[in-house]
Order: C-alpha cells, then sequence, then structure tokens
C-alpha cells in the first residue's frame, strides 16, 4: 500500500526550500533549483516557473515516500510520514537509511526518534541556522505538534 505525503506536509517542504527560478548552490553544495530540487547531469535548466518546480517536487517527493516506505516497516501517523517525508527529500535516502532515527522508528521509540531530527543540522560542516529550524519543525510534527 502506497501512502503520500499530505498536501500540509508539502506545503511545509516548499515553505522550508523556498522558490528558486534559477539555478543555485545550496547549503551541501549541489546545484539546485525550484523548490530544493537537486539538478542531476542530465537535466540542463537555466530558469522554470512555480508550475515546472511544482511537477519536480512531486517527483521528488514520490523517491522521498518511496524510501521512507522502504526503510520504515512499522505503522506511521500521517504526521509521522509528512516529517520523514520532509527529513529524506532534504537529505537523501542513504541518509534516513543509515541514521538512528530510523532505528528509533522501528522499535517505536517515538519520543527518542523525534529527538534524532535534531542531530541533522549539518551541512558542509557547518552548523546551519535553517536547518536547525527545519528539524526542530519536522521533530514537532514527527510527535504531533504542527
Amino acid at each position: 500500500m502506497h501512502r503520500y505525503i499530505s498536501a500540509q506536509g508539502t506545503n511545509f517542504i516548499k515553505q522550508c526550500e523556498g522558490f528558486r527560478s534559477k539555478i543555485y548552490l545550496c547549503e551541501g553544495n549541489f546545484l539546485t533549483i525550484g523548490y530544493g530540487h537537486k539538478i542531476t547531469k542530465y537535466e540542463t535548466f537555466s530558469e522554470i516557473n512555480e508550475k515546472i518546480a511544482e511537477d519536480l517536487l512531486l517527483k521528488d517527493l514520490y523517491h522521498a515516500e518511496k524510501a521512507v516506505l522502504r526503510y520504515i516497516n512499522v505503522p506511521l501517523e500521517n504526521f509521522q510520514f509528512d516529517a520523514l517525508v520532509s527529513f529524506t527529500f532534504n537529505l537523501g535516502a542513504a541518509s534516513l537509511q543509515r541514521s538512528t532515527l530510523r532505528q528509533k522508528v522501528n522499535y517505536n521509540q517515538h519520543t527518542e526518534a523525534a529527538n534524532e531530527f535534531l542531530r541533522w543540522i549539518y551541512a558542509g560542516g557547518k552548523i546551519i541556522r535553517g536547518l536547525i529550524n527545519r528539524r526542530l519543525k519536522e521533530s514537532q510534527i514527527y510527535i504531533g505538534i504542527s
């Protein structure tokens, strides 16, 4: 059975990422466009509109959803799923796969899992204020405070 991120979860990600019509270098040193879409070597963009950015975001979220479904094997509330998809979208499936967050979730240690979000606040070896804010909000979403 496939789960989908909620509209509220999608809007949270859009708010965190912000829309950029032109290519930029994100904090993680990736070429990025739209709502945090990491440009692959097979893609060429110069400028996009919000409709294209939303289409790219939905495709990216689909991959993040699949990763959460693959690596989390306990039932989740919709808000927990949203928080984990946001985390995975931002950091990648490999980060979820190897994380203590994943272990805590799969052991139904949800309070401890919520605290694990807060460990992922670095990009390029530096603490990033925006990531502190995002992880705090993801943690709150995960425990049902939104």
